[in-house]
C-alpha cells in the first residue's frame, strides 16, 4: 500500500501527511549524503551495521511518526494554525468526529495511538524503536545514544515547522510559542533544546552536507517521490 494510502485510511489531517511527508524527506536527504568517510576504514554496509544508518527504517518510521496524532488535536489552538483545515463549520465537527473516533479505538495518547496504527500496518521491530525516539522527552537520551539511526530521526522531526522546513533554532522558537504553558516547563525545555543542538553537531560531523543545505528546495523532489513509498 502506498503512504497517501495508509494516510487516507488512518484519517490523517492535509497537514499530518504534509508533515510526515517532509520529515522523511529530510531524513532521506541526510542519510543519502552520509559521509562514507566517517571511518576510512570502513566499507559503507560496515558502517551502517557500525552507527545504525538503516535508510530504509529510518525513512519508515518518519513516515509514520505523527500518524495517531488526530487524538490529541487541539481545534481552538489547530484553527489558528492551519485555518484552512476548518474553513468551515461542517469541517469542524468532520475532524472532531475523527478525533472521537480514533480515540475511542486507539486511546487518548498520541504516542499510544501511534504505536497501535503501526502495529495493524505491520512495521519491523527496529521500525518501533526509532519512533519512540521521537518526541520532546527523548532528547537527552538521543543525545547520548550511540544510535544515529534515532537521531536523524528525531533531528528531522525537528526541522521541519508546521510551514514547512526551518533551521533548528526556528523550529524551537516555534515550540517555544506553541507549548508555552507545557508542563515540562523551562527547565526541562532547556535540556532538550541543548540535547537538540549536541545531535545536530553529531549528525553533521558525518554528513557530506551542513545544517543549511536543508531546505525546501533541496527535499522537493523526495517528498514528491515519497508519495508512492510502499509500506
Amino acid at each position: 500500500m502506498k503512504i497517501t494510502e495508509v494516510y487516507q485510511k488512518y484519517k490523517n489531517t492535509p497537514q499530518m501527511m504534509e508533515h510526515q511527508l517532509t520529515v522523511a524527506a529530510v531524513a532521506g536527504l541526510v542519510c543519502d549524503n552520509w559521509e562514507r568517510g566517517m571511518t576510512r576504514n570502513l566499507t559503507r554496509n560496515d558502517a551502517e551495521a557500525k552507527f545504525g544508518i538503516d535508510r530504509e527504517n529510518i525513512v519508515v518510521a518518519c513516515l509514520l511518526h505523527d500518524i495517531g496524532n488526530i487524538v490529541k488535536f487541539n481545534f481552538d489552538r489547530t484553527k489558528d494554525i492551519f485555518p484552512e483545515l476548518l474553513a468551515k463549520p461542517e469541517d469542524r465537527e468532520y475532524w472532531e468526529n475523527v478525533k472521537k473516533e480514533f480515540t475511542e479505538k486507539y486511546g487518548k495518547s498520541s504516542h499510544e495511538a501511534t504505536v497501535k496504527i503501526i502495529k495493524e500496518i505491520g512495521v519491523s521491530d527496529r521500525v518501533f524503536e526509532l519512533v519512540d525516539s521521537v518526541g520532546f522527552n527523548q532528547g537527552v537520551n538521543n543525545a547520548w545514544t550511540g544510535d544515529f539511526g534515532k537521531k536523524i530521526c528525531a533531528y528531522s522531526d525537528m526541522r521541519v515547522k508546521p510551514s514547512g522546513v526551518s533551521s533548528l533554532e526556528e523550529r524551537m522558537a516555534d515550540l517555544r510559542v506553541r507549548y508555552h504553558n507545557h508542563p515540562e516547563g523551562e527547565t526541562d525545555r532547556d535540556k532538550f533544546e541543548q540535547a537538540l543542538r549536541k545531535i545536530e553537531q553529531q549528525i553533521f560531523e558525518h554528513c557530506s552536507i551542513k545544517p543549511e543545505d536543508i531546505t525546501e528546495q533541496a527535499i522537493k523532489d523526495r517528498k514528491e517521490a515519497l508519495k508512492n513509498f510502499e509500506i
